[in-house]
């Protein structure tokens, strides 16, 4: 497989115009900010950046990785939302409350991750963004943590179905269950997800004894990072733990979840990181020799989602990242607080390396 040049940004109206519910936190009308700064910024005006329109998935990718009667009561809770699905892990006043047209609208979500993996897997893109998805915490029988289909575990099945080996790299606050479970017992996908200890946030998971079975063992890998965890630390974690181990691992393809919520003016996490320390991570992860399906995931404050999504499709495109998007003065911690962070973050990492294949 040739690797191409030039980076395509998923984008259409419609993924930004269903709502969950009126105070829920996830909103996806904050693609339409970064969309619009990557625009006025000139992003699309040149030929490294292209706007990919989405489609939708169809049912037999939905069921790569989804039970088909989940799929089916998904489908019935998008026709008359007032019913009873609890059962399936949608209710109205949980975190996944199920909305009129909420299967078409994963529809075009999941499709919209699905266009992105066929633009890279087709040579026509070095790497392709889709921030609506990410949608990693839905499991095979049952919505989850705002996420009703699970576009990267879809996106990740269908690649090792074509024979290549993945690498899924998950960088959002909250641990990538969804998308562990479905290759806990697997070596053709490696996942890896730095995230806050479950101890503190949800899903509750995510420890480094979570590190796959039979054929997967040490093929699930978990940096449970300590709250309030800040820039420093967390790019010595990253740089110790996911290099070593994805170079190891040699995969076809690159994956990664690249939510917004470990930074510090997220409202719903604990973890203390900048547009600074994301600007380290992507950018090694736009030095690697392998085609790249980047995709969004949790963020709950609306401009840090702007101006961190922005500057990550900039370094995708190669282009310059304007001071404007940067946090000014992100937090640092010192004296006892950094040594405690410190210890703690030193131990994820141990831990994490420890129970990784050899």
């Amino acid at each position: 497989m040739s690797i191409a040049t030039g980076a395509g940004f998923v984008w259409d109206p419609r993924l930004a115009a269903h709502v969950y519910r009126a105070d829920h936190p996830l909103k996806p009308r904050r693609l339409i900010g970064v969309h619009d700064t990557l625009e006025r910024l000139g992003a699309f005006a040149t030929p490294a950046g292209r706007v990919l329109r989405p489609r939708e998935a169809t049912r037999a990718e939905l069921e790569r990785v989804h039970d088909p009667a989940y799929v089916d009561a998904v489908t019935r809770a998008s026709a008359d939302p007032d019913g009873d699905y609890s059962a399936w892990g949608l209710a109205t006043r949980g975190d996944t409350p199920p909305f009129a047209g909420m299967h078409e609208a994963s529809l075009l979500t999941t499709g919209a991750s699905l266009t992105a993996m066929e633009e890279v897997i087709g040579g026509r893109a070095r790497v392709a963004f889709n921030g609506a998805g990410g949608l990693h915490h839905a499991m095979r029988d049952r919505a989850s943590g705002f996420c009703i289909y699970n576009d990267p575990a879809i996106v990740c099945g269908l690649l090792a179905d074509r024979g290549m080996k993945v690498a899924y790299v998950d960088i959002d606050a909250h641990h990538g269950d969804g998308v562990q479970a479905a290759f806990y017992e697997t070596d053709q996908v490696l996942t890896i997800s730095l995230h806050e200890n479950g101890r503190y946030l949800f899903p509750g998971t995510g420890f480094a004894d979570e590190r796959g079975a039979g054929k997967g063992a040490g093929y699930s890998i978990n940096v449970a990072l300590p709250p309030y965890t800040d820039d420093p630390a967390y790019v010595r974690a990253f740089t110790e733990v996911v290099p070593s181990l994805v170079e190891r691992f040699h995969p076809d393809v690159l994956v990664t979840q690249q939510g917004i919520d470990p930074h510090f003016l997220d409202p719903l996490t604990h973890l203390q990181i900048s547009t600074h320390a994301r600007e380290e991570v992507v950018r090694w992860f736009a030095g690697r020799p392998y085609p790249w399906i980047a995709m969004g995931g949790g963020g709950y404050d609306l401009d840090a989602v702007r101006r961190t999504w922005s500057m990550e499709f900039l370094i995708m495109i190669g282009a310059e990242v304007p001071e404007e998007l940067h946090d000014p003065d992100p937090p640092i911690l010192s004296g006892r607080e950094r040594t405690a962070i410190d210890a703690a973050t030193d131990s994820a990492i141990d831990e994490a390396l420890a129970a990784a294949f050899r």
